[in-house]
C-alpha cells in the first residue's frame, strides 16, 4: 500500500496492485470562491496549488469521489479526467451529476454546471460492494458535522460516505472521508478492524456550527478506537474553511507520544503505513 497525499483530501492510493485517484480537486490557486458562510470565506480556493504533475496525477486505474462538494469534485476534475476512467460514486444521485460531467459552480450562487461535450461513460455507484481488479471497495457510512450541524445546514452538507478497501495481500484500509468523530466511524471501526485510516483532520468549521470534518481530538479519538491502526491525516492547509494545520496536530500526537502511528504528509509526500 501506498497513500501520495496530492492536496486537501485528493490521494493517489496504490493499493491490491490498483491506482486509485481519491476525491479530486485539480483546480489552479485561487480558481473558485470560498464556501460562502463558512470560516475565512474572503479567501479563494484552492489556497495552495497542487504540487503534483498533472498527468501523474491521472495515471490511474479508478477514481473514488466521496462526494460532489467543490474540494472532491471540481471543474478541473470533470475536465481532465478522461471520459472513459472507472468512476466510483456514492448514490445515483451524485452519479448523475458525474456522468453528465457536472460540477458544482460558486461563483454567484451555487449551481450546478457541466463540461460541454463530456460524458463520463464508466461511473458506477458504490453500493453493493463493487470489486476492481481484485480489490473490494465497501462504503460505509460518515456525518459531514454534528447533529446540530446537519439539522441546520443539510441543504449544504447532506451526504457523504467512507469506504474501506480490502485485498488479500493488503492491510485493510479505512477511508473515512468528511465525516466528524461519531458512532457510524466508531461502528465502521469496530465492524471492519482497519489496519490503515486516513482522516479528513483539517477541522473545516462553520461558525456558529462548529467542525464539518475531523479536528486534532477526533483523531485521538480514532487512536483509542483502533489501537493497532495506522491513522493517515488529511485535507490541511487547502480550503478556505479549514482552521487547522498540520503543525497543530503534530505537536498534540507529539505530546501522546503517537509520532509512530499518526502519519501527517505534506502534499506530494508519500507514505506506506
Amino acid at each position: 500500500m501506498k497513500i501520495r497525499q496530492i492536496r486537501n483530501a485528493t490521494l493517489l492510493i496504490e493499493y491490491g496492485g490498483v491506482k486509485f485517484l481519491v476525491d479530486p480537486m485539480l483546480s489552479a490557486k485561487s480558481a473558485w470562491p470560498a464556501f460562502a458562510g463558512t470560516a475565512n470565506d474572503h479567501l479563494r480556493n484552492p489556497t495552495v496549488d497542487l504540487v503534483v504533475p498533472m498527468e501523474d496525477i491521472l495515471a490511474v486505474d479508478a477514481v473514488i469521489v466521496t462526494h460532489t462538494h467543490t474540494d472532491h469534485w471540481d471543474k478541473a476534475a470533470a475536465e481532465n479526467i478522461p471520459a472513459d476512467t472507472p468512476i466510483y460514486v456514492q448514490h445515483f444521485g451524485d452519479k448523475a451529476l458525474v456522468s453528465n460531467g457536472g460540477y458544482i459552480e460558486l461563483e454567484g450562487q451555487p449551481h450546478l454546471a457541466m463540461i460541454e461535450g463530456k460524458t463520463f461513460t464508466n461511473v458506477k455507484v458504490l453500493t453493493g460492494n463493487p470489486e476492481v481488479q481484485g480489490v473490494k471497495l465497501r462504503k460505509v457510512p460518515g456525518q459531514h458535522g454534528s447533529d446540530v450541524a446537519i439539522e441546520h445546514a443539510y441543504d449544504a452538507l447532506q451526504e457523504v460516505c467512507g469506504v474501506v478497501f480490502s485485498h488479500p495481500g493488503e492491510k485493510t484500509l479505512y477511508l473515512a472521508g468528511d465525516t466528524v468523530w461519531n458512532e457510524y466511524v466508531e461502528a465502521n471501526i469496530a465492524k471492519y478492524a482497519p489496519e490503515v485510516i486516513i482522516l479528513n483532520a483539517g477541522d473545516a468549521q462553520i461558525p456558529g456550527l462548529g467542525a464539518i470534518i475531523m479536528d486534532a481530538n477526533d483523531v485521538l479519538k480514532v487512536c483509542e478506537a483502533a489501537p493497532e491502526a495506522t491513522i493517515v491525516a488529511s485535507h490541511f492547509e487547502a480550503v478556505n474553511h479549514g482552521v487547522a494545520t498540520r503543525d497543530e496536530l503534530r505537536q498534540l500526537i507529539g505530546l501522546h507520544s503517537l509520532e509512530d502511528r499518526v502519519l501527517v504528509p505534506e502534499d506530494g509526500e508519500t507514505v506506506t503505513p
